[in-house]
């Protein structure tokens, strides 16, 4: 565990493997009462020792993955604080929802715990949170913009600026669409979940849209060529999701990159 400081925004860097080095961190951050995430369940005793007597008044989810709703069930029996979240997060969390052998290796199961939606902007003066939806790499997907500050509470949109996987789940189009809503919006700091950028987080936004952007053109120019799937993957693959689709046992790779652009013509 890691603890970092943006001015008033408080992170806390949290890794788990169960064998070797983490293999992915991811933060939650603290802001006059705000949670924004709560990190995975396998660090569940550090996140909440990270906050400890800090007073915790809402706990916002930026979507469902067990590595930002991990630790809400335990925050909120502490706390006593409500987890608020998309109606979509609100439905998962209700009963809980099952997960991979991976998911649970790396991170660990979500506990059920009962959510309010987000129908309004969060209030915690001087700060305004304002809940933006951005579906793609879930369909429940939210970022919260505090634009007096320019500060993009950014979740999982960002992770950086040339992914190199997708879930099976995840939706190009979507992607590339909320990151387009998203540039029309007023910041500077990214407080991403997994790499934040206190400085030119618009800038780094982007360079992630373009790269988007580009591998989709490429592949559509392949599909129109008369490529098959497979034959767009092999050419365009840069190799570089090899680790994370044997851990995943397939469930992530550039392959599903590739298969999501394809979906609108398919």
């Amino acid at each position: 565990m890691k603890k970092k400081t943006f001015g008033p925004v408080q992170a806390v860097q949290l890794g788990y493997s169960p064998i070797g080095p983490p293999i992915m961190s991811v933060y939650f951050y603290y802001l006059n009462g705000l949670l924004i995430d709560t990190g995975q369940h396998h660090m569940q005793l550090h996140a909440l020792d990270a906050i400890g007597d800090l007073p915790v008044r809402q706990i916002l989810l930026t979507h469902h993955h067990e590595d930002h709703s991990g630790n809400a069930a335990a925050f909120q029996k502490k706390t006593g604080a409500p987890v608020r979240g998309h109606a979509l997060t609100a439905s998962k969390l209700k009963k809980g929802y099952r997960i991979r052998l991976y998911q649970h290796l790396i991170w660990g199961r979500t506990a059920p715990v009962g959510m309010a939606t987000l129908d309004t902007p969060i209030q915690s003066d001087p700060y305004v949170l304002e809940p933006v939806e951005t579906p793609g790499h879930s369909k429940d997907h939210v970022v919260f913009l505090e634009k007096n500050f320019g500060w993009l509470f950014s979740g999982d949109l960002y992770i950086g600026e040339r992914i190199k996987f997708f879930r099976s789940d995840e939706d190009l189009d979507a992607q590339i669409h909320s990151l387009q809503k998203v540039m029309r919006l007023d910041f500077d700091t990214l407080f991403c979940a997994h790499n934040p950028c206190p400085k030119n987080g618009k800038r780094h936004l982007s360079r992630k849209l373009n790269y988007l952007v580009t591998l989709k053109q490429e592949v559509m120019v392949l599909h129109q060529k008369g490529y098959s799937v497979k034959e767009i993957i092999r050419r365009l693959d840069p190799g570089t999701d090899r680790r994370v689709k044997w851990i995943t046992m397939g469930n992530a790779s550039f392959a599903h990159m590739v298969r999501s652009a394809l979906k609108s013509v398919s």
